[in-house]
């Protein structure tokens, strides 16, 4: 695991944005202790897209969840930006984006996107600013006031990554945001996921049990195995930041996918 890289000629090291040393986390049931997370060492870097990947019940939820100070580690430790994931959490120094959309139907887009602005206190003339701004990004500007039901799923989905994005957080975590969407509507918000990325630069994890997608999107795989959850490959990508969805077909592409495949069958090796 790096930890901090040379910049330049000089002296000056950046540390991990995310990082991870030994991190266990172990829930207390009715049934026993169940672990969920054993000995998860990982560090991601300022503007890395990392991909989350391997079977239902491996922990890929849960670290994001103790990334975002949802969930508390058992041991180990996990820094946000040099801090706590309680301390960053309070310091919103993420957007968390879930599996469904949550957006309220009472309220319309433009007020679902609000809603964090006016409990974090923003003066209204900066709510309006922000909202107009993070729709424009999302390609949903003049759906400010639609209502949820009036809305496609995938477009509920864009308007649930404006509202994460609306307080300009440099993290964005995102738990398999797509999964629930047809094959064809997932590949074009891939392919704006990655343009909002490049016009961002933010750092992203981001959860998925897609092969293609996890390929397509990151510039680092991480590669979980079952229960108790473990990193069993950790991949950086080959493949240049400018991806049309054709690059797919790409040997290069393929490559890729076959490790991460690999990676996945090997991670059965612990059961």
């Amino acid at each position: 695991m790096r930890r901090g890289k040379i910049v330049g000629t000089g002296c000056v090291t950046t540390k991990p944005v995310i990082e991870a040393r030994g991190l266990d986390l172990t829930f207390q049931t009715s049934d026993g202790p169940i672990q969920a997370l054993k000995g998860v060492d990982l560090a991601i870097e300022k503007g890395e897209f990392v991909s989350f990947i391997g079977p239902s019940g491996c922990g890929k939820t849960t670290f994001l969840r103790v990334i975002a100070g949802l969930e508390q580690a058992t041991g180990g430790s996990v820094t946000v930006n040099g801090m706590t994931p309680d301390e960053a959490r309070r310091e919103r120094a993420y957007g968390y984006v879930f599996q469904a959309a949550g957006l309220y139907p009472w309220r319309t887009i433009a007020g679902n996107i609000k809603l964090p602005l006016e409990i974090m206190g923003y003066p209204r003339s900066e709510r309006d600013a922000r909202v107009e701004k993070v729709l424009e990004l999302v390609d949903l500007d003049g759906f400010g006031k639609k209502y949820p039901w009036q809305l496609s799923g995938g477009m509920q989905q864009r308007a649930s990554i404006a509202r994460a994005l609306a307080f300009d957080a440099d993290i964005m975590l995102m738990d398999e945001p797509f999964g629930a969407l047809d094959e064809i509507v997932r590949d074009h918000l891939n392919e704006q996921l990655l343009e909002l990325w490049a016009r961002t630069e933010k750092t992203i994890g981001f959860v998925t049990h897609s092969i293609p997608e996890a390929v397509y999107l990151s510039t680092k795989i991480v590669v979980m195995s079952p229960r108790p959850g473990r990193i069993s490959d950790v991949i950086d990508s080959p493949l240049p930041r400018d991806r049309p969805l054709g690059i797919r077909d790409t040997p290069e592409f393929l490559a890729v996918a076959h490790r991460v495949r690999e990676g996945l069958r090997a991670g059965h090796a612990y059961d």
